[in-house]
């Protein structure tokens, strides 16, 4: 074991490197490689659509996944909601400029399809490998998933909106410029399901019901089969997926195990949010073991989340390890090992919210007085400077994860999400490499 961890650890300094062209293409592995990328990462973070082609992460990627489609209360896919409630500016309104254009080329006012969805087509032509999902719902976005799924009727009218809408591209056209019949066509690939979660409590006014477990059966029962239709007419399959809860409760609660993943090309499992600032103790968030001496029991684990669906019928080749490019973070941390299960004061201060960084600025703070702690058994690393903590991944512990979900026979790897990455792509390209 001390041989294999140190041949992984050695193999990470060359991710770097040149790539073969089966790597470069995202081709020659039988592994799915997922990133989502989120509608608001233009804004503060700058990540534009481009940078998944000027990093080199697009080559490394087999899906990306648009975060997020929404869900109105009315049981339909749209993209058109007041503040809060939609960005179509960021979609497919938004004349891109030159800079920040994959193709090098600005978009101009009126343009059939501008914003993110445009660069995406753009992306797709340049990478003609990769595939697109778009992905309905988010932690804020379920509120009304389960209205949509109460009924046959309302089923087949909320599936058939969001084929309407994202995968025949009509697009809304208000105000005569961008949009209109068929602008979207072609762009996305099939359809990722991020209800959070049927059964069980997730966002403060997200509506959920006994009934959704089996409800939620029926909705991707549904979704496959006008999916099927479509792909009938134009020789094509569309991809159907899910993300997936850690906890064994909520996967009770919500999930005919066997049944729905007979549907589904394959499923994201939740990897991270294992521990955070919610709780006072410093503790992993994306751990692939728990560490010895967590002062939880039972405690969340990658392991654990997998053994927990493998047990309920889900099979191996259809599971797919979430893993963060983000970390959690205390400060006033004291005690514990290293940090580790110490007890803190609150959240640790970040660029955009208390207690959350991305993995481009976590990776500066050795040069700021961090010290990097490990657990190569339990595949976790963690920041630690006396007072502030900070779990995260890093290219050794993803590297960990990879040689896990190869051993484990598992379907690949999926991220949250490619704008906390670095310039270069590092994560992903490490991704790439333990999965090629």
């Amino acid at each position: 074991m001390r041989r294999a961890l140190a041949v992984l650890m050695a193999a990470s300094t060359l991710i770097a490197g040149t790539a073969t062209a089966a790597q470069a293409t995202g081709k020659g592995s039988r592994y799915v490689k997922v990133g989502y990328f989120t509608q608001w990462g233009i804004y503060g973070r700058a990540f534009p659509v481009k940078k998944l082609d000027t990093s080199g992460a697009a080559g490394k990627l087999t899906h990306v996944n648009y975060a997020f489609g929404n869900v109105s209360p009315d049981g339909r896919c749209y993209v058109d909601g007041g503040p809060g409630e939609g960005d179509p500016w960021a979609d497919y309104q938004r004349p891109v400029p030159a800079e920040e254009s994959v193709d090098g080329v600005a978009d101009t006012w009126g343009e059939p399809l501008n914003g993110n969805f445009g660069q995406l087509q753009k992306l797709k032509a340049k990478y003609p490998h990769l595939k697109v999902l778009i992905s309905l719902g988010g932690w804020s976005w379920s509120t009304y998933f389960s209205d949509a799924a109460l009924t046959d009727a309302s089923r087949k009218a909320f599936v058939s909106s969001c084929i309407d809408l994202y995968l025949k591209g009509n697009l809304p056209n208000p105000d005569g410029s961008a949009g209109g019949p068929g602008s979207l066509a072609g762009v996305f690939d099939g359809i990722d399901l991020d209800w959070e979660w049927p059964g069980s409590a997730g966002d403060v006014d997200t509506v959920y019901r006994p009934e959704d477990k089996r409800n939620f059966t029926a909705l991707v029962t549904e979704f496959r089969r006008q999916l099927d239709a479509l792909g009938r007419q134009s020789r094509k399959h569309y991809q159907l997926t899910a993300f997936l809860p850690a906890s064994p409760a909520t996967i009770d609660a919500g999930y005919e195990v066997r049944e729905v993943m007979r549907k589904l090309d394959f499923a994201t499992v939740q990897g991270y949010d294992f521990h955070g600032t919610w709780e006072a103790t410093a503790n992993q968030q994306s751990a692939l073991r728990v560490p010895a001496g967590s002062p939880d029991n039972p405690d969340f684990s990658i392991e654990n989340t997998i053994n927990a669906w493998l047990q309920r019928g889900a099979p191996r080749s259809k599971l797919v390890v979430g893993i963060p490019y983000y970390g959690r973070g205390w400060t006033g941390v004291t005690g514990g090992r290293n940090g580790l299960f110490g007890t803190s004061t609150g959240a640790a201060p970040a660029t955009y919210e208390a207690g959350y960084e991305d993995y481009k600025v976590l990776k500066t703070l050795p040069d700021a007085g961090f010290t990097v702690h490990r657990d190569l058994r339990a595949g976790t690393a963690w920041l630690y400077d006396g007072t502030t903590f900070w779990t995260y991944d890093d290219p050794k512990v993803v590297l960990r994860k990879t040689a896990y979900i190869r051993a484990q026979g598992l379907a690949g790897a999926m991220v949250w999400s490619l704008d906390g990455d670095d310039d270069n792509a590092t994560l992903t390209r490490t991704i790439s490499f333990g999965l090629r």
